[in-house]
């Protein structure tokens, strides 16, 4: 019997785990063997004694805690990396990703794609503003990476065993799960299926502008150079426009045209020029940040403890 490993990431979910756990027993196919993975991504609510009462009534059911909070891809990884199914589905844990939808993945799966993703064509908890800095974002990252990425695609997806072997290949800090199967270049394999995400069962989403953001800056700096190439053409515009301005003084001064030198040229110079200096230092800097992390070669995760796996 082939077996389906579901990798839950939860963070602050107590109210809604119960509820995900019977949407999830009531939606599978009883022809497969199921583990259902929750990774307590540094939960400070009652999420990791809900799960342990789980484990205790079911082996099925597994717990990985982590010793604090090291983000959501983290936890998938973390899922990912100790999972034994012949196909890994990734879900998050507020049942915006409808568990009515895991039959309808499996199918595919056996139908003979190896990876399924899905894809929010509505979301009913999206507020305006989200939507906007949504779309602005993927907007700049398909702009910036070498690849057009697919908006609106969350990390609900299922992913057959010979690709979760692949996955786990790619050790870097930064990393953004959707960015890195593009980079595997899998679309053969790949089936997309759209759905409607429902309003959170409880709670409020943890995502909010701060965390958006740091993904976005995460997310083109892992995939692309491109900003490098743009601090090298904003400084090179910026040299340019100065040798302009001189020699336009140097012109004046050569005709006998006297410019007495003002503060508001003076201040519009160092304005333009330092702006342009700490634009430049900034992408720079984040690349070296980058670098300077990943070399240190630490683990991405570490974990408090480990429930229902057989060592």
């Amino acid at each position: 019997m082939k077996k389906i490993s579901i990798v839950i990431s939860v963070y602050n979910e107590e109210s809604n785990i119960p509820e995900l756990v019977k949407e999830i027993n009531k939606h599978k196919n009883p022809s497969f063997e199921y583990e259902i993975i929750f990774v307590n991504d540094g939960s400070s609510d009652n999420s990791e004694a809900i799960i342990r009462k789980l484990c205790e009534s079911d082996n099925k059911y597994k717990l990985l805690s982590f010793t604090r909070n090291y983000g959501h891809e983290m936890a998938m990884s973390a899922g990912m990396d100790i999972s034994s199914g012949d196909a890994v589905i990734f879900m998050d844990a507020d049942l915006q990703h409808p568990p009515i939808m895991i039959k309808e993945m499996i199918q595919i799966w056996e139908s003979g794609k190896k990876i399924v993703l899905t894809k929010r064509t509505a979301n009913e908890d999206q507020t305006f503003t989200y939507k906007i800095l949504s779309t602005v974002y993927y907007k700049i990252l398909n702009y910036l990476s070498e690849f057009n990425m697919q908006t609106n695609t969350p990390d609900f997806r299922l992913i057959d065993r010979y690709y979760v072997n692949i996955l786990k290949k790619f050790n870097e800090n930064s990393r953004l799960f959707r960015g890195i199967l593009y980079l595997i270049d899998a679309k053969d394999d790949t089936e997309t299926i759209e759905f409607t995400a429902p309003k959170r069962f409880s709670g409020h989403s943890k995502y909010n502008f701060l965390n958006l953001f740091n993904l976005a800056i995460d997310s083109i700096i892992a995939f692309s150079v491109k900003p490098l190439r743009i601090a090298l053409i904003l400084s090179s515009l910026i040299f340019v426009l100065a040798l302009m301005y001189g020699l336009y003084i140097f012109i004046n001064w050569a005709m006998g045209n006297i410019v007495v030198p003002g503060l508001t040229t003076i201040y519009l110079l160092t304005i333009i020029l330092g702006s342009g200096n700490l634009l430049v230092l900034s992408v720079i800097g984040e690349y070296i940040g980058r670098i300077h992390i990943e070399s240190k070669n630490r683990p991405l995760y570490t974990l408090r403890e480990k429930i229902n796996f057989n060592e």
